[in-house]
């Protein structure tokens, strides 16, 4: 079974750095402070759909 993937998406530059499995169970936006090679830094990311 195959599931749906969302992107996590840098909230500083916009790029879209991680990828998880959609969760139908979950009504609002995840957000998770996450490492973007592109800042070099851990910021916050926000899930896009």
């Amino acid at each position: 079974m195959s599931g749906k993937k969302v992107a996590l998406a840098c909230t500083v530059c916009g790029s879209r750095n991680y990828m998880i499995a959609e969760n139908t169970q979950r009504t609002e936006r995840l957000e998770v402070r996450k490492f973007c090679k592109h800042c070099g830094k851990h910021t916050l990311h926000k899930e896009t759909r």
